[in-house]
């Protein structure tokens, strides 16, 4: 078991781990995979300084958004989501909590599944609902424009750093699943966005050992979580007032669906995702940086637009 979670004997995840050794006598094997999605759940609620006797209905639903933007598919989504609900249901029988949390959450649904896709208008509306006199206004613009126009995962955005910002060549280096490297173009107008919130980043005392990160809290001094992207993206979506279900991820998925929709080859869209069926390393071999650079120029509506 992770060491993330409490094993203090009198804890509810120790009581639960006797529930199901004892009383459900499911296999050793068993009760570690159940355990190990309890810790995955406490792990993301502890980054907002929650608990999971605490959790609410909002954080599971982020919780599970988070494990579609880094990967996990639908059919792994509901495995861990069942582990959840046989932890919670196990709280609530046990008197450690009054309410199940998971009640209300639907199970991911197995198969072929589309996310929703933001228009160019609803990507501009969400930017321009930004209020840029808020000392986080510029950073938040120049987030979502390089999460949008290099087609990010969340975690690449929250790892990205200045040493990986190549911006007189256009070109921003990414470190993705498996610490596999690659390298994006970056359009104008994200390059516009993060010049004009370098001024503002500069002046944030950042933590030691911090220093280097692009995209930086000016409250807490160190690099922004991503569960804080969510909170700011499920605010900017209200603010902008578009009622689609909206993740970091669905930027990304704008991304690959306007430059298809434009014409872009589809080998190279998956390599500007980084997808794990091909591999980084050997992509570029394949596809010249400059023609890689000139398809995304040609064909991303933000290039076209300027």
């Amino acid at each position: 078991m992770a060491k993330d979670i409490d094993i203090n004997a009198k804890s509810p995840v120790m009581r639960y781990r006797i529930y199901l050794k004892l009383e459900k006598s499911l296999s050793p094997k068993t009760v570690e995979a159940y355990l190990s999605d309890v810790d995955k759940l406490a792990v993301f609620i502890a980054d907002c300084g929650g608990n999971l006797l605490e959790v609410t209905l909002e954080q599971l639903r982020e919780f599970l958004a988070s494990l579609a933007d880094v990967g996990i598919n639908a059919r792994s989504q509901a495995r861990i989501l069942s582990s959840l609900r046989s932890f919670y249901g196990f709280l609530k029988l046990d008197g450690f909590i009054g309410d199940d949390p998971t009640e209300l959450i639907k199970s991911p649904k197995i198969g072929m599944h589309l996310p929703d896709v933001l228009t160019l208008q609803e990507i501009d509306d969400i930017i321009n609902s930004i209020d840029l006199s808020k000392k986080e206004g510029q950073r938040n613009r120049a987030m979502i424009e390089v999460l949008y126009s290099c087609g990010l995962r969340v975690s690449e955005l929250c790892s990205l750093r200045m040493s990986d910002l190549y911006l007189h060549e256009q070109f921003i280096r990414i470190t993705g699943k498996g610490d596999k490297q690659r390298l994006v173009p970056i359009s104008e107008r994200a390059i516009s966005e993060l010049e004009g919130y370098f001024p503002d980043r500069n002046m944030i005392p950042i933590k030691p050992g911090y220093e280097d990160y692009v995209f930086v809290s000016e409250r807490l001094k160190k690099p922004l979580s991503r569960i804080m992207v969510f909170h700011f993206i499920k605010q900017l979506v209200a603010a902008a007032g578009i009622e689609k279900s909206v993740s970091p991820h669905t930027f990304r998925h704008s991304f690959a669906t306007h430059l298809l929709e434009g014409g872009a080859n589809l080998r190279v869209i998956q390599a500007m995702l980084g997808h794990e069926s091909i591999a980084t390393t050997e992509i570029y071999t394949h596809i010249d940086r400059t023609r890689l650079r000139e398809e995304i120029i040609e064909h991303h509506p933000r290039n076209r637009k300027l």
